[in-house]
């Protein structure tokens, strides 16, 4: 039986910061741990309840992205044993849901690659026939395959707030030009790289999230998680042409079910606000989902 993992707690290494997912600890001056625990958020609010394995899981995926990736951008893996860091008695927390990676200054934004109309994508191109000020043809639905992968940027936001759209101009005025290019050029390539390897495993990455930081020669860097469920919309191709039909969104290999389940859920005969508390998930819920992860890496890796 898989222990779950809601807040870790090291007492070897100083706290950095909670995130949605992620703890982060200080390893000296030049290194972060990434301690990958199992909360869920949805809606920007964090689950009561964790999802056994799904840090473990998000670790196992992000290391076989940044792997298969390395050719494209260096990332900030140390390559070093997490273990090696924290004591023996915090071993436990740690093992299978970290990783050990260079100290970097994080770029402001979030590199966003849409290969598919979905989302906040969706509901702008209804508007506007366009992304981020990106223009796309008319005619196209929920779900639609692109043209090409467009490259629409937002901005980072602090934990229970949500990231906002931005154009690449915008970007462009926050990072300067020439890194706002770089960093655009090679999260394309980013994506079309692991969109061309995932569907032969059967699996369509829709759109993905990218961040990035500079090391202290000003190297572009690939940081954070990749790829993830988490950061990614997995979507299966056998149900792909059905829903597009439909003009809906496949099934996701993430947390939709969780979302769905939220979305219908009755508080005294309200629907939930999506502000914290958020309300108990029945095992029914936590199990589904847990399944749903494990999935994505098995189809994924094999």
């Amino acid at each position: 039986m898989t222990i779950a993992l809601h807040n870790s707690s090291l007492h070897s290494l100083p706290l950095l910061a909670r995130g949605k997912v992620r703890d982060n600890y200080a390893v000296g001056e030049d290194r972060i741990l990434m301690v990958a625990t199992d909360r869920l958020s949805a809606f920007d609010v964090i689950m009561e309840e964790p999802i056994p394995g799904k840090g473990a899981l998000l670790t196992q995926v992000a290391l076989f992205w940044f792997d298969r990736l390395g050719h494209i951008v260096p990332n900030h893996l140390t390559g070093e044993d997490p273990l090696s860091v924290v004591a023996d008695d915090e071993k436990d927390q740690v093992s299978d849901r970290s990783m050990l990676v260079k100290r970097l200054k994080p770029l402001p934004v979030e590199a966003v690659v849409r290969g598919y109309l979905a989302g906040s994508g969706w509901k702008e191109y209804q508007g506007s026939r366009s992304v981020c000020g990106v223009a796309l043809p008319e005619g196209l639905t929920n779900a639609a395959k692109l043209p090409a992968p467009i490259f629409t940027p937002a901005t980072k936001a602090d934990v229970g707030d949500h990231d906002e759209n931005i154009s690449f101009d915008r970007m462009v005025e926050i990072i300067g030009r020439e890194l706002a290019e770089q960093v655009r050029d090679i999260s394309i390539r980013l994506y079309t790289t692991a969109a061309e390897h995932a569907l032969t495993r059967g699996i369509i990455i829709a759109d993905t999230k990218f961040e990035f930081g500079l090391d202290e020669n000003d190297t572009l860097v690939l940081m954070d998680e990749v790829l993830t469920p988490d950061s990614s919309r997995y979507w299966p191709v056998e149900h792909y042409a059905a829903a597009l039909a439909a003009g809906e969104n496949p099934p996701s290999f993430d947390k939709q079910y969780l979302r769905d389940w939220l979305e219908a859920v009755r508080i005294d005969g309200q629907p939930w606000g999506k502000v914290k508390p958020a309300p108990a998930l029945p095992a029914e819920v936590i199990e589904h989902t847990a399944a749903k992860y494990r999935e994505a890496l098995e189809r994924l890796m094999g």
